[in-house]
Order: C-alpha cells, then structure tokens, then sequence
C-alpha cells in the first residue's frame, strides 16, 4: 500500500545484499498522512534479526566486494546514473512527503528537484576530492597520504527531510568507497525506497546500499553491531547523545547532525518592517520542523514591542490550509505526537509569565488534521523552557536584549549551537557579529542554506560536518604510507 502518485515495487520486503527479501518478523510499519489522519501507506518492518542480515550483507561487500577498490572515477560514473534515475521520480519524491509529513506540495517539487540536483556534486567529488598526496619527509624519502573509505556505514534519516537527508549520506558513503545500510524514520520511508530502487536499477554491487525501515529498538540493535564502522544520524539531541555513547564504546566513527534553538539578532539598522516579514514567515517553513529554525529572535528591549506587534500581524495573514492547496503557506504539524509537544509548550510559555501575543490554539477552520496557529511569545526570559528546548513548531519566542553585547550574550546562553542570523545591512557588523556566536552557521538576514557549504553544530547540536566537500572527510580514514622511494 502506497500513497496515489507513488510506486514503490516492493513495499512489502527489505532491500539487503541486493535482493528484496521479507522481513524476519510479521511486522507492517503504518504511515499516516497529517492532514486527514488517515493511513496512506504500509511498508515492512524490519527486526533485529534483520538488522544483522544487513549488517553482514554490508560487511561482505565492503570487505570482499569491489565497490571498496573502485576508482573514483567509476564510483562516479555510477552515482550520476543513479542521479538520472532518480531525477525520473521526483513528482514521486514530492508526493511521497506530502502525504507522510503534509508538506505543502508547492515547496514540494522544486524541493526535491533541488535535492536530487545537488546530489551530483557529491559525485563529483570522485574527480574533484584530493584521494592521495605525495610529500617528501625527513625521516624517509617519500610520504603519501590517502583517504581510504571508512567501511560499513550506517545512515538513520530524520522525518521531516527524508530525501536529501539520507540521499546526502547515501551519496557520501558510496562516493568514499563505503557500503551503506540506510534506516529511515518510521514516519518517513517511502524515499528510501525509491533510493534503494535507484541503487538496483544501476547495478550497484550486492550489499553495497540496503534498506531496513525499522522502528527505535531495531534501530538500536544497528548501532550497537561491531560490523558497522560508522553511523551517521540526523535527529534530536537526545537519541545523538545515546547513539554518540553507544559509538564510543565500540570506538564506532559518528557523525551528528543534532537539535537547534537558533537565534536571529535584529540590530537597530534594520527596519521593523522586513524583520517581521522574515522572522514571521520563516517559523512556518515545514510548519517549524526545522533543525534550524530560528526560534529565537533578540531585539533591542526599546524595539520590542514595535516588532512583536508587527510580527504578529504578519502571522496573523498567514494562510492556513491543506498541503495540496497551492495557496496554503502553513500545513499539519507531521503527527499527532508532534501536535501534542508543540501544546505543552505553548502551556509552559503561558506559565513562564511570556506574552501570549498571537496563536497558541488549533485553527478554528480546520477540524481535522494537526494543526498549530503561527505563535508568537515576546518578552520571553531566555532561561525558560520554551526558549532552551527545541519545540519543533510553529513557535518564536522574542526577547529583550538591552544592547548588542547583550543580544550575543543572550544568543550564546543556550546548550545548542546550529544555526543563527544577524539581521543587519552591514555585512560587516554581520561577519563581526557572526564571529562571536558559538553555532555552526550564521546568515545574514534570515535562516540562509547553501548546499555547497559544510553544515552542522557547535554543543548539543551534533558532532562533525555534512554537505559541501569537507561532508566526505567523515565517511574517510586517512591512512600514512612511508617509503624509501616513490612508487610508479
């Protein structure tokens, strides 16, 4: 069963050593779609019996495969095959995440055309990437340093940006020479699916890219294998602390690309006007569920109250609606639970004595589907609970800064270090600013993604880089060869 629009062959089986095989166990995971609160899709579910059949699977073909000791040239050739294949089923990539999460289906094409677009500069890395050097040494005549692939990898997927997220890694891991077994949120595996269908129709080696939707435990049976070499994963702080701890006891290499409570810093330079058209629009991108959202914004104190009322106008004219409606700006948070985290902490904002300046409720016109109003918090006290915890929703918080000095003080009191934004005219005053915060990416003037530059977290915000060229040294291990003369 698959949502209309979207063909999986093999809903039903697992993808391991190159087969679709069935799962070891009776299990279905169930895929319910937001907005009509409807089950719109079942797919297999694999257990931790399934889990080891990945694990060898992958081992096998790095170990003993020739995808390892493929040139990167050819490793290449074949991932822009997949980038084709992949590029005929972006109208499927779209509604797959319509109907899984209610993303709004006009971001939803060129969302996905972009995503498959960018995944062939990761192959091109095969050309580009510096595999080998060659230096003289002191001690001996000739010095080469390789990158050599980091072996079995294991990539565990976010729900709200399925595709890119764990195309990105599976790209990653293969152009570095690794095998890969991909493990998709419950939420979200459709995408996977077709990954993997992309995989089979190239005539990528047995066992070089598998799949296993699974649920928490299974998940858990993954990481703690010791034929896995590293596990890249995408999600909250809570489950990367654990994932972080298991690794190290295994001496597993990790990547972590963790939670956020990024902070937007509005200086005096910048009009009332265009900072509330950002900072009100953009905490409804994919309804808030965004890592990287800014949640938090830092106003001069004598600008407060000029800025939370026209934020709140701005949220306020936000359109409201069903994702497939081409008008719709704000659909369904992705699930009932996410629904229900976003309410307690609007309850929490309420008890912190924070403004309740606009939303907080269920839309009175949507009777079904989980719904947040755009809500905005001002004169919020950093140390509360709704301006430390990521909340994951359509919720900001504005506070108070007295000065600039304390607006970077406010933006660095947090446990998390994402992302953040200097809201300014000056570059200068921008770079300066962004110099001085301890997160992983500032933008100038709104949350700004470049898919060409490294991305990931200062703190409990994750651990390593993704994206851009510096995302393949994770998936490398750097291997010091000395000779006593240079090889042919």
């Amino acid at each position: 069963m698959t949502p209309e629009g979207v063909n999986i062959k093999h809903p039903d089986k697992l993808f391991i050593g190159g087969e679709w095989v069935a799962p070891h166990g009776p299990g279905q995971i169930e895929i319910e779609n937001p907005d009509r609160e409807e089950i719109v899709a079942r797919v297999a579910e694999a257990d931790e019996v399934d889990m080891d059949r990945a694990a060898a699977a992958a081992r096998e073909a790095f170990d003993n495969g020739p995808w390892s000791t493929t040139p990167p040239l050819e490793r290449m050739a074949k991932l822009m095959e997949m980038v084709d294949y992949l590029e005929t089923r972006v109208p499927e990539l779209a509604a797959a995440w319509t109907a899984q999460i209610g993303g709004l289906s006009s971001a939803s094409g060129p969302m996905h055309a972009g995503g498959v677009a960018g995944l062939r500069g990761i192959a091109s890395l095969g050309e580009r990437f510096q595999w080998e050097e060659r230096r003289p040494g002191m001690a001996v005549d000739t010095v080469i340093i390789t990158r050599e692939p980091v072996g079995v990898v294991a990539a565990i997927a976010p729900w709200n940006g399925p595709f890119a997220i764990m195309a990105n890694k599976v790209f990653y891991s293969l152009i570095a020479g690794c095998t890969v077994i991909m493990k998709p949120s419950p939420e979200t595996p459709l995408e996977a699916y077709i990954i993997a269908e992309a995989a089979e129709a190239v005539g990528m080696p047995a066992g070089t890219v598998n799949l296993v939707p699974a649920h928490r435990e299974a998940a858990d049976h993954l990481v703690h294998s010791r034929l896995i070499d590293k596990v890249t994963f995408t999600g909250s702080s809570a489950a990367g602390m654990h994932i972080a701890s298991v690794c190290g006891s295994n001496m597993t290499r990790c990547t972590l690309e963790l939670g956020g409570k990024s902070a937007a810093i509005i200086r005096d330079d910048f009009p009332i006007e265009a900072a509330a058209g950002i900072l009100g629009n953009t905490i409804t991108v994919m309804s808030g569920q965004v890592c990287a959202m800014l949640s938090r914004a830092i106003v001069p104190r004598a600008r407060h109250d000029e800025l939370a009322q026209a934020i709140a106008k701005v949220m306020q004219g936000v359109k409201i609606g069903h994702p497939e409606d081409a008008d719709t700006q704000l659909g369904p948070l992705a699930m009932r639970r996410q629904l229900e985290r976003v309410e307690m902490y609007i309850e929490e904002g309420k008890k912190s004595g924070a403004d309740l300046v606009t939303g907080g409720n269920r839309p009175a016109h949507m009777n079904k589907g989980y719904y947040m109003e755009p809500t905005l918090f001002a004169n919020v006290d950093n140390s509360s609970r709704i301006a430390q915890e990521e909340i994951f929703g359509p919720v900001l918080c504005l506070i108070p800064a007295e000065d600039e000095e304390d607006a970077i003080r406010i933006a660095n009191d947090s446990n998390f270090g994402l992302n953040g934004s200097v809201l300014t005219n000056d570059p200068q005053a921008a770079y300066d600013i962004a110099r001085r915060i301890r997160t992983g990416v500032v933008g100038q003037n709104g949350m700004r993604m470049e898919w060409t530059a490294p991305f990931g977290g200062f703190k409990q915000s994750g651990i390593g880089r993704e994206g851009g060229d510096e995302g393949i040294w994770a998936y490398t291990e750097t291997k010091t060869i000395l000779l006593d003369g240079a090889p042919a």
